[in-house]
């Protein structure tokens, strides 16, 4: 497995998760990252990415409640959501691209209930 994410759970709406994902040094040092979800009968949509130079873009739903980082000595990426709508409802993904090639983790739940 080249990325393992972790992190997902059930919480009330207005809670809090965090999401990470961990991959080889390969991937992180030469790759690009971000998180995608997908909610039941919805198509995959691209949440948040943070590239190797730690630029970071957000879906507009989620600005202001999410952050995404990464750590080099952990290998890591995570995502930070806060004050979490029942519509952040999916599967969560990591996705990393670039130079080491692209890769799909394998899916957190995430389950906010109001």
């Amino acid at each position: 497995v080249q990325l393992q994410a972790s992190g997902g759970g059930s919480v009330q709406a207005g809670g809090s998760l965090t999401l990470s994902c961990s991959t080889s040094r390969s991937i992180f040092s030469n790759n690009d990252m971000a998180w995608y979800r997908q909610a039941p009968g919805k198509q995959r949509e691209l949440v948040a990415s943070i590239t190797r130079g730690d630029s970071r873009t957000y879906v507009d739903s989620v600005k202001g409640r999410f952050t995404i980082s990464r750590d080099g000595a952990q290998r890591t990426m995570y995502l930070k959501m806060h004050s979490l709508k029942p519509e952040g409802t999916a599967v969560y993904y990591c996705n990393s691209k670039g130079r080491a090639g692209v890769y799909w983790g394998q899916g957190t739940q995430v389950t906010v209930s109001s």
